[in-house]
């Protein structure tokens, strides 16, 4: 019997047990660890920062659906990883051993590389649900008292998708509360030009993107280096085209959310040879570590190069489908290895499908593969994309509660827009 542990359960690493259980079959054990006692929802953020939504409409226990599929949960946060011992070991100090070990921990929030930002300084964030609601609270002290907001993404962030999203539904919010007119927004962002999203673009994202903003009288600022953030003041240095200072700027606020850029958790980050410096987890196509062949990893906290250069550094990011098909190729992998003895064939796709929330309406792409160059791109936008997205939320926490990764009408339904989660072989 093989022991799999499943470091992380987010978006990532609960799809991950449940594939890895159904792909072993009850001959071997899989365990997921976590921190946190429940599962949560990161996309619908955005909504509970502005009180769309309360936290119990996008948590669930995790143990109570996990025993279903006879799969056990140990709550408690990993301080380190003896790779060559094959053990984690707790901040209680409790060891836990395993045979496999999937990493899904997502990232690090690293506030710290700008003076000022984050929570703990004066800006906030939608990168967590404790964050979410920490925001809310200063959300409604806007609505008090209203005044400049700042929205963005700072230098190294590779997640500019929920920046667009809470800058459209603040926007909406303070529009049904009848206070938008007393608040001048600005979009502030790394990027070298509005809808670039770390992926160069994606179809007609550049002019939709900076139609929306126009339309909602958003000014922006791009190729932007946050330099410090002061209570109500941001420092701004906008780039040019050489990485030299062009303009500088002083942006007042009563209300800011910015992205910030990641790194990997110090847990994973401290093993030697791992990770990149960085902290992110280096693997094979197969998603393996190239050191450590018994440890996979997918998710946030994979190394993934930035697709090009820009004059402001901007990380590529890891979408939800993307990640799925990480996890997917994963539990086939640890088949091959475990069940059939034989080596990893299986890669992900790494296609993404993306739905982006903008208050009353919503912007979706498709990008195959989500690096470049592609074989499919397109962005679109309509009303229909935001109802899509209240219903995806739905949609999937319901896959976490039955358990089944990838329902068989999701998989035809997609495979049918041709889309599908793992690379076909061509031979």
């Amino acid at each position: 019997m093989a022991k799999i542990v499943v470091l992380g359960a987010g978006t990532g690493g609960m799809p991950a047990a449940y594939e890895v259980k159904e792909a072993l079959g009850a001959g071997h054990e899989v365990m997921v660890v976590n921190e946190r006692e429940e599962f949560r929802f990161v996309p619908s953020n955005p909504w509970v920062a502005v009180g769309w939504r309360e936290a119990g409409a996008v948590t669930m226990p995790i143990e109570k659906y996990l025993a279903k599929k006879k799969i056990a949960f140990k709550c408690a946060r990993v301080d380190k990883i003896d790779a060559e011992a094959n053990q984690l070991v707790t901040g209680e100090g409790e060891v836990i051993d395993y045979d496999y070990l999937i990493i899904a921990t997502g990232p690090r929030l690293a506030f710290d590389q700008i003076e000022g930002a984050g929570p703990g300084g004066f800006t906030q964030s939608v990168c967590t649900l404790d964050h979410a609601e920490h925001c809310y609270v200063d959300f409604e002290k806007l609505v008090a008292n209203p005044g400049p907001v700042v929205v963005g993404s700072f230098q190294g962030a590779s997640c500019f998708g929920p920046a667009y999203e809470y800058a459209f539904i603040l926007d909406k919010a303070l529009r049904d509360a009848k206070i938008r007119h007393k608040v001048p927004m600005t979009f502030v962002t790394s990027e070298p030009y509005i809808g670039h999203l770390g992926l160069g673009g994606v179809g007609d994202s550049k002019s939709m993107l900076e139609s929306e903003l126009r339309n909602r009288n958003i000014k922006w600022i791009c190729n932007a280096r946050v330099d410090k953030v002061e209570d109500g003041m941001m420092h701004v240095s906008e780039l040019n085209r050489k990485g030299e200072v062009e303009f500088t700027y002083e942006e007042p606020f009563n209300h800011s959310m910015l992205i910030p850029p990641f790194g990997g958790v110090p847990a994973v980050a401290n093993v030697e040879g791992l990770c990149n410096p960085k902290g992110f987890v280096i693997t094979d196509e197969f998603q393996r570590s190239p050191k450590y062949p018994n440890i996979f990893s997918g998710g946030v906290c994979v190394a993934i190069p930035p697709v090009e250069t820009t004059p402001v550094p901007t990380g590529t990011p890891k979408t939800g489908y993307m990640i799925e098909t990480m996890m997917t190729a994963i539990a086939h992998n640890m088949k091959s290895i475990i069940v059939d003895d034989k080596p990893p064939s299986t890669k992900g796709t790494w296609h993404a499908i993306c739905l982006a929330d903008m208050g009353d309406t919503g912007a979706a792409f498709v990008a195959m593969p989500q690096i470049p160059p592609r074989n499919v791109t397109w962005f679109k936008k309509g009303k229909w994309v935001h109802l899509a997205k209240i219903a995806f939320e739905k949609y999937f926490m319901r896959k976490m509660k039955t358990g089944t990764s990838e329902p068989v009408y999701e998989k035809y339904v997609l495979k049918a827009l041709g889309i599908e989660r793992l690379e076909q072989d061509d031979k």
